[in-house]
């Protein structure tokens, strides 16, 4: 199914120049590699090469672009490119007949004490346990499970695999062996958050787990029991937050990153890939802790050294109270 020009400028804004609104659109496609029927966007100045190579249709750019795009063709021009590109997304999706499907799916087990919104979408094989709360226009894709008593806003996401509401990993030792700490607490997930599939959001020991609204998680990230996460913060795939952490709003967490337990976060905290936070960050930044990557006979050298780093420091230590002293 094809479209045409005008009506993506119809739906969504923007200007478009030095072409026809009845240009037929067949998909959007990366501009390195778009072919005469698609439309494509530019983000970063530093790809202009690729902009001039490009044989798109259309392509989106910011104003700054307008006369470099309109030397190759035609262009829409729109203050935000990237974001213009993401509604472009959407709106094609539900123009391709993929809009909200609503209802619970002949494989979903939903027990009766749960409560969905007769607007969500419960998909194939998914588990829905009982006091949980599935809101307005939400979707469960496939195999998702909500534990009992948890709760996931409206307009939210979870992808396949996704697990609300597991226990959280608590236990008391005693002589050896371990007690296990019934995880009494539950899952509150806000408004608009999606879950990449396969990530896991335990429930509390005692108070809950939350995940305020806007809030983007990736594939295979863990969340342990009593974390709080603030709105709008995204975490990449594979990255963990141990027990009662507390993220602020705005941050971004990037892939394989670790979280340690019993920290606070303030908001707009990024952190880098592979970083290990083992302390409180009380400062807004960017946040880095990631060892570098070399030939390993010389990564086993520089590391030998970095074990000998707190010796060599009390010695010159000791030599600068000497100097003192003397």
């Amino acid at each position: 199914m094809s479209v045409r020009l005008g009506q993506i400028v119809d739906a969504l804004g923007g200007s478009l120049e030095g072409g026809d609104r009845d240009t037929e659109i067949l998909r959007i496609a990366p501009l390195e590699s778009a072919g005469p029927g698609d439309l494509a966007f530019l983000n970063n100045p530093r790809y202009q090469s690729q902009l001039a190579a490009s044989r798109a249709a259309c392509v989106i750019v910011a104003p700054a672009m307008r006369a470099v795009a309109l030397q190759r063709g035609a262009c829409i021009v729109a203050d935000e490119p990237y974001v213009y590109f993401a509604r472009a997304t959407q709106w094609w999706k539900r123009a391709q007949g993929g809009g909200e499907r609503a209802g619970i799916h002949p494989s979903g087990v939903v027990d009766p004490e749960a409560h969905v919104h007769p607007t969500a979408w419960i998909g194939p094989l998914c588990v829905v346990e009982r006091g949980a709360s599935i809101g307005a226009h939400t979707v469960l894709k496939s195999r998702v499970t909500v534990g009992e008593r948890c709760s996931v806003g409206e307009r939210c996401i979870l992808h396949p695999g996704v697990v609300v509401g597991a226990d959280g990993f608590g236990f008391a030792p005693q002589n050896g062996q371990w007690v296990k700490i019934e995880q009494l607490g539950a899952v509150r997930i806000g408004d608009d958050v999606e879950i990449g599939a396969n990530t896991c959001i335990d429930r509390g020991a005692l108070g809950d787990t939350v995940i305020e609204e806007g809030v983007k998680l990736d594939n295979l990230v863990q969340i342990a029991h009593n974390v709080h996460i603030g709105r709008h913060t995204a975490m990449a795939g594979c990255a963990a937050v141990a027990g009662s952490t507390k993220i602020g709003a705005h941050c971004t967490i990037a892939g394989a990153a670790r979280i340690v337990g019993h920290l606070q976060l303030a908001d707009n905290v990024h952190v880098s890939t592979s970083t290990v936070v083992t302390h409180s960050i009380s400062q807004p930044g960017q946040y880095t802790g990631v060892f570098p990557m070399d030939d390993n006979a010389k990564w086993e050298k520089n590391a030998a050294t970095l074990r000998q780093l707190y010796r060599l420091r009390e010695r010159i230590k000791a030599l600068e109270q000497t100097r003192k002293d003397g």
